[in-house]
């Protein structure tokens, strides 16, 4: 199996704004950057954003070592997920949870493939968070 390693972050002027969102996938020294924008969005919806473009992108079952400084990704695919499915996309108080068409994707996506997920420290000094942190950014700058 195939070990790729994910860099995804999301971006919004104004939450909610105009946004942008962008990932790096690197298979050995390979890298492959993707990014896009939406005239009018969140943040939160923007990192969902990054991590499907870039699960949309892999053909074949992978290992993934995703790299995101949303604690809102982290957190929602790795400890609220399964009680949202349990209670069918609803919050433990009974309500609908925010962005569930994303995240119906996302848990999609992510069933073909075994992803270890990290958390990065936005703003840090990490060469490839800043790097799609600063790409994201820029995919908002190209919405007319």
């Amino acid at each position: 199996m195939k070990t790729v390693d994910m860099y995804t972050d999301g971006a919004c002027s104004g939450n909610p704004g105009p946004g942008g969102w962008a990932v790096l996938l690197r298979y050995h020294e390979r890298e492959k950057v993707l990014s896009g924008a939406e005239a009018h969005t969140t943040n939160n919806r923007m990192e969902l954003m990054a991590v499907i473009n870039g699960l949309s992108e892999l053909k074949h079952a992978c290992l993934i070592n995703i790299y995101t400084d949303s604690q809102y990704v982290l957190k929602g695919m790795t400890e609220w997920m399964p009680g949202w499915q349990r209670r069918h996309w609803r919050t433990a108080d009974n309500r609908p949870i925010k962005n569930v068409d994303l995240w119906q994707v996302l848990s999609a996506l992510a069933k073909s493939h075994e992803i270890k997920w990290h958390w990065v420290r936005g703003h840090s000094g990490h060469i490839e968070n800043e790097r799609v942190d600063s790409l994201a950014r820029q995919a908002i700058l190209t919405l007319p």
